[in-house]
């Protein structure tokens, strides 16, 4: 691929940077996903776990001598402003990315990065449709909406068995998109969806479809998206009388939905990366990171810590940062990471699921449904 140079979209974007100054002996890492906007508590996870792995390898003598630097850009969650923010990674000669982190963001991002020969890892977005397209810069830490709908929609047909569903989603990339392929295996295992809606993400009055899902008599609500709209949704549902069992995906991890919902959270379930801060073999990185006053629980803090693991040992075993020759060595070199090991397939996607099923409580804790 052959680097050119791009226009910079004149935009208000805030680029922070991390570690010492830029050196001849420095490695740059864009992390780009939300810093502002509703879901920027996602964004927190991802620099968690990012600057703390590579406070671990600089602290371990960095990479053949070489340290990283974290540079933050803020893209919202906005599939503009990722665009814009691409871009600006490509003006800034980046060439190692850790993100997007909304699907929305991380597929048109891909598209410049792939195009511009730029490596991208993402560790949050799970939308099958961004590997789809054949490119070679990109990869993941997470695995597919379609696992993660289907084993959803395992739990439900054989744990919870409801007797009438509502599937409802945000509208956007990734909600919509879990949501249908929670729909389509539902379907396939004989269960009949008595609502299939759309709410608009910001809204913050949800009495018309709460009346509409009692009327219907419904018991069990799914939901795509994420959780501002959802922890809305639980806490009206209580003031009006409104008791169905609701489900979600890792887009609702957040203890931000217990201080959203209060009471109503509590039982409510989702899907997410499994809980690597209580795996033993990372329990010093979570000491540490325990240790910044931050908080190691959240669903992307060890999928971002693994990639840059992931770019690390890439960059030992290719004996520079050319993105194409750590992307070859991705793609057919297994690497044991803070998530375990990791094997793409010729996609960039992971070969096997990390997700599973967690139950949620109004103190913002999850307990694993076995």
């Amino acid at each position: 691929m052959k680097k050119f140079t791009r226009t910079l979209l004149s935009v208000g974007l805030a680029a922070s940077l991390y570690g010492a100054s830029a050196q001849a002996d420095t490695i740059k890492i864009a992390l780009a996903g939300p810093a502002t906007g509703p879901v920027a508590q996602y964004g927190d996870m991802q620099k968690i776990g990012v600057m703390a792995a590579i406070e671990d390898i600089n602290n371990a003598g960095g990479i053949n001598g070489d340290k990283l630097e974290g540079v933050i850009y803020d893209d919202a969650c906005d599939p503009k402003q990722a665009v814009a923010v691409a871009n600006k990674i490509v003006n800034d000669d980046i060439q190692l990315v850790v993100g997007h982190l909304c699907s929305s963001s991380t597929e048109p991002a891909s598209d410049i990065y792939e195009e511009e020969g730029i490596l991208m890892i993402t560790a949050a977005s799970t939308s099958p449709s961004i590997t789809e397209k054949g490119h070679q810069m990109v990869f993941r830490t997470i695995g597919l909406d379609s696992l993660q709908g289907t084993l959803a929609a395992e739990h439900i047909l054989n744990n919870v068995k409801p007797k009438t569903i509502a599937v409802i989603h945000d509208k956007q990339q990734y909600g919509e998109g879990l949501a249908t392929t929670v729909k389509s295996a539902l379907e396939k295992g004989g269960l009949n969806i008595t609502m299939f809606e759309g709410v608009t993400a910001g809204d913050k009055d949800f009495s018309a479809l709460i009346a509409k899902l009692k009327k219907e008599g419904v018991d069990f609500v799914y939901y795509g998206g994420y959780h501002p709209e959802l922890g809305l949704i639980l806490r009206q549902s209580k003031e009006k009388g409104f008791n169905a069992q609701f489900m979600g995906p890792e887009g609702i991890v957040n203890s931000d939905l217990a201080k959203i919902a209060g009471e109503a959270s509590e039982g409510v379930l989702a899907t997410a990366p499994k809980s690597f801060d209580q795996n033993p073999v990372n329990q010093a990185r979570v000491e540490a990171i325990k240790a910044k006053g931050e908080d190691p629980t959240g669903p992307f803090v060890f999928t971002a810590y693994a990639a840059v693991e992931l770019m690390k040992n890439a960059i030992e075993k290719t004996g520079g940062t050319d993105p194409e020759k750590m992307a070859e060595h991705l793609r057919s070199n297994p690497l044991d990471t803070a998530i375990g090991k990791i094997a793409y397939d010729a996609k960039g996607d992971l070969t096997e699921s990390t997700f599973q099923v967690y139950q949620l409580h109004k103190d913002g804790s999850k307990t694993a449904v076995k």
